[in-house]
């Protein structure tokens, strides 16, 4: 049995209830849940003050459970990304932890790349998405087959015109405020054909463009082997668009860069989400509007080696912007 650690190192939890929810569900997928001490801890918006969270990351780190979950996002990891000890985290991934979450997340994977070449899991929260009413079917299932080691692809359904696509780079990416808010940083990777993967949520349009145009005139986006769009969430049209929305956002994007940008990769601020390694050397392959992401399970925690393209479709769903 997997042992796995919900913490908390960023927003504060309201409530317990979806945490202990969180921890029922993740129980009944096989996991052997421990939550740790200051996960309730508040502190204004925080988990607990900065030495809490702080301590309570070092504190997983060296326990190394197979898996470390983060309780939730928020807001809180970029107060400690000077503070955090990179090595002792390093060292936890060497030994099989897997550090798992998304969001203010970002930060934390972002530098353990940036630091250490190590890799971690673009992947669910506990609270945010174990510990939600109503749980989507694709996400537990994927999570629980890719912590095993098992799930070796993901697959989705992406807008025409990109068949025959076939590329590897190093997964990477995150939130898209987060990554602009690293760039110039020492926290940040200087990543090379990549697979950069992006997602974000109550952004309108127009802030995303800003944000990966940002991204673009700092040379990022044009030295990835490939752009993955995520989900871009809960936003609001104003009277004042006219018609400028994420389609148009994508189409001015494409018109800049010569890199393939596909959008449908179910990942976000969103129930439906896949797990995938995040810093590892994976494969994407299109066919027709299918596309595959995939990589080797087995060297995981070595971003040197290539992907396969073998696995399974754990979300086959239509998510055109």
């Amino acid at each position: 049995m997997t042992s796995l650690t919900i913490y908390t190192p960023a927003g504060v939890l309201a409530k317990a209830a979806p945490l202990k929810l969180a921890a029922k569900r993740l129980k009944t997928l096989g996991f052997d849940v421990s939550i740790d001490d200051a996960a309730l801890a508040k502190h204004q918006r925080f988990g607990g003050d900065d030495d809490l969270r702080l301590d309570a990351i070092h504190r997983v780190a060296r326990a190394r459970p197979g898996v470390a979950l983060a309780s939730r996002g928020g807001y809180g990891l970029t107060r400690l990304l000077d503070r955090l000890d990179w090595t002792l985290l390093a060292r936890s991934v060497e030994s099989g932890t897997r550090w798992v979450g998304y969001s203010d997340l970002t930060a934390l994977q972002m530098g353990l790349l940036a630091h250490a070449k190590a890799p971690t899991w673009w992947g669910p929260l506990a609270c945010d998405d174990f510990g939600r009413d109503e749980l989507d079917e694709v996400t537990p299932d994927c999570f629980a087959e890719a912590m095993s080691g098992a799930l070796e692809a993901v697959g989705f359904r992406t807008e025409a015109g990109f068949d025959g696509v076939d590329v590897r780079g190093l997964t990477w990416g995150g939130n898209l405020a987060m990554l602009c808010s690293l760039l110039g940083t020492p926290h940040w990777p200087k990543v090379k054909g990549g697979v950069l993967m992006l997602e974000d949520v109550a952004e309108h349009p127009y802030r995303v463009e800003r944000m990966l145009l940002q991204l673009h005139q700092a040379g990022v986006l044009a030295s990835q082997k490939a752009i993955l769009l995520a989900e871009f969430s809960d936003w609001k049209k104003s009277p004042l668009d006219r018609g400028f929305d994420l389609k148009t956002v994508v189409a001015h994007l494409r018109s800049l860069v010569d890199v393939p940008i596909l959008t449908g990769f179910p990942f976000g601020h969103v129930p439906t989400k896949v797990t995938v390694p995040f810093g590892v050397k994976a494969h994407l392959a299109v066919q027709g509007r299918d596309a595959f992401l995939g990589w080797q399970e087995g060297h995981a925690h070595h971003r040197h080696d290539d992907g396969h393209e073998h696995g399974h479709d754990h979300a086959g769903h239509d998510h055109d912007h």
